[in-house]
């Protein structure tokens, strides 16, 4: 029988009706997603789910002041270096002048350092403080703690099925 995660209230999203949404597909119908007809109701169930696990997974944090997008720029300075602004703006796909805002409110907290650029005296570099670093750090353990926990609960099979998943949804991230 295949693995069949539900987080909650079914919402298919989309486009609202007068008509209610489908009900979850059953185990039944995921199971022959080797079908044509098996791919979309698999499809919809994959996206509730990992949308599901990825709200709960930013919704813990270590510091609940920041916005996801403040905590996506202190990782990425974490993972990459100092970028300018202008880089950070197109790292996170947002306009300069959101990216200025939310290096504003990171600097206010002292999460973030802004330096002079070493060739371009027009710019600035903005790298990750200590604090900065800390907030990362304790963020990605606090989420770690919480889906380990999950995890802890689950079979060992179970597991073997998610670990399978998770390099199935590499490739299909990637491809």
């Amino acid at each position: 029988m295949p693995l069949v995660i539900s987080l909650g209230n079914d919402y298919r999203g989309g486009v609202p009706s007068e008509t209610p949404p489908a009900p979850p597909a059953t185990p039944a119908v995921l199971a022959d997603a080797t079908g044509d007809a098996g791919i979309e109701p698999l499809a919809v169930e994959l996206r509730i789910s990992l949308l599901r696990t990825a709200r709960k997974l930013r919704a813990t944090k270590s510091n609940d002041e920041l916005s996801d997008g403040q905590f996506s720029v202190l990782a990425h300075l974490v993972v990459d270096g100092p970028r300018t602004p202008g880089e950070l703006a197109e790292a996170e796909h947002v306009r300069p002048p959101s990216m200025t805002r939310t290096i504003a409110v990171l600097a206010d907290a002292g999460l973030v350092d802004r330096t002079d650029h070493p060739v371009d005296g027009r710019q600035v570099l903005i790298s990750v403080s200590d604090a900065g670093r800390r907030t990362v750090e304790e963020t990605r353990r606090q989420r770690a703690a919480w889906l380990s926990r999950r995890l802890a609960d689950l079979t060992p099979d179970q597991r073997a099925v998610l670990a399978e998943a998770a390099a199935i949804l590499r490739t299909v991230i990637s491809a």
